[in-house]
C-alpha cells in the first residue's frame, strides 16, 4: 500500500524525474523486488510511487542521492545550506509537502451545512436513486470493466482505453483469493496498488476473464447509503485454454463530482483453478451470493470496519 499523500506523490514524481533512466529502472527493481517489469521510464516511476510504503522510506534509498533532493528543493524555492545532510534534506522535503497539503485544504471552500440544505440534498439524492436500474447498472458496469481490463492483455493488441487508479476510490480495498496449484489470500489497499495488481493479471499473467452476465452469473444489491454491490461469476482463460472459474464482488459508489460516474470502493476476487473446482460444478459459472447476502456483507463491512467476512 502506498503511504504517500498527493503532494508527496507529485513531489516525488518530480524529484525522480531528476534521476537518470538507469537509476530509475534500478530503483524500480529494488522497490518491487523485480516483480514489476516497467515498459518505460514513466511506468517505472509509477511503480516506484505505488509500491513505496512512505515518503521517508523512498527518499532514504541509496539510489536517491542527497544531491537530487537538494536540487529538487532548490527548484521549489526552498533555500537551505548546500552542506545540509541527507536526513535533514528529507525533513525539509516532508515539511514542504506538508505545507502544500495545508494550502490545498485551506483553498477548499467550506460546505454550507444548514438543515434545510441537507434535507433538499437528501431529497434530490433519493429522487435520483429511485431512477437507477441496478440490474442495468450491474450489466453495464461489468461490460465496461471486463472489456477495459481484458483489453490490456498484450495478446489482444493495443488497449482500447486507459486503465489506471482513476477508476477507484483512493482507499479502495482488494481481497484476492486464489486456489490453483496453491491456496492464498492477499489484501491490497489504495487505488494505485489495486489497479496495478488487477492489471498484472492480464498484462503479465496473460489471463482473460469472461463474465457470465445472465441471471445466474450476475447479482446486485444496493444499500440506503448509496453503495451498490455487483457480484459476477465467469471463466478464466489463457489463450485457447480454460484455466478455471472466478467469482468477483464489486462495491460501487457514485462520484458526486461527475454525473453518471461510479467508482470502485472494494473488490473481492476469487479464482479457482480447473483442478480446484468441485465435481458437478455447472459448466456455466454462477455467483453463489443472493442479494440479501450482499446486503449483509455490506453491513458487516460498514459496521465492523476491518472485520473479516
Amino acid at each position: 500500500m502506498s503511504g504517500l499523500s498527493y503532494p508527496e506523490r507529485e513531489g516525488c514524481r518530480n524529484l525522480l524525474g531528476l534521476l537518470d533512466n538507469d537509476e530509475v529502472m534500478a530503483l524500480c527493481d529494488t522497490i518491487t523486488n523485480r516483480l514489476v517489469q516497467p515498459e518505460d521510464r514513466q511506468d517505472a516511476i509509477h511503480a516506484i510511487l505505488a509500491y513505496s510504503q512512505s515518503v521517508e522510506e523512498l527518499l532514504r534509498r541509496k539510489k536517491v542521492h542527497r544531491d537530487i533532493i537538494f536540487k529538487y528543493l532548490a527548484s521549489q524555492g526552498v533555500i537551505i545550506p548546500p552542506a545540509t545532510e541527507k536526513q535533514h534534506l528529507i525533513r525539509h522535503a516532508k515539511d514542504y509537502w506538508r505545507r502544500q497539503l495545508q494550502l490545498k485544504l485551506k483553498a477548499t471552500p467550506e460546505p454550507v451545512n444548514t438543515s434545510q440544505d441537507i434535507r433538499l440534498f437528501e431529497q434530490k439524492k433519493e429522487d435520483k436513486a429511485e431512477k437507477v436500474d441496478f440490474r442495468q447498472l450491474g450489466e453495464k458496469f461489468c461490460h465496461w470493466f471486463f472489456e477495459l481490463l481484458n483489453s490490456q492483455n498484450p495478446f489482444l493488441g493495443p488497449p482500447h482505453n486507459e486503465w489506471g487508479p482513476q477508476h477507484f476510490w483512493h482507499d479502495v480495498k482488494l481481497r484476492f483469493y486464489y486456489n490453483t496449484s496453491e491456496q492464498n489470500m492477499t489484501e491490497y489497499h489504495g487505488a494505485e496498488i489495486v489497479s496495478l495488481r488487477l492489471l498484472s493479471l492480464v498484462k503479465e499473467e496473460y489471463l482473460f476473464l469472461s463474465p457470465n452476465l445472465d441471471s445466474h452469473g450476475l447479482k446486485y444489491a444496493s444499500s440506503p447509503h448509496g453503495l451498490v454491490m455487483v457480484g459476477v461469476a465467469g471463466t478464466v482463460h489463457r489463450g485457447n485454454t480454460c484455466l478455471g472459474i472466478f467469482e468477483q464482488i464489486f462495491g460501487l459508489i457514485r462520484c458526486p463530482f461527475v454525473e453518471n460516474t461510479w467508482k470502485i470502493k472494494f473488490v473481492n476476487l476469487r479464482i479457482l483453478g480447473e483442478h480446484s473446482v468441485a465435481p458437478g460444478t455447472s459448466v456455466k459459472p454462477t455467483i453463489a451470493f443472493e442479494p440479501g447476502d450482499l446486503e449483509a456483507f455490506y453491513n458487516t463491512i460498514a459496521l465492523c470496519g476491518t472485520k473479516e467476512v
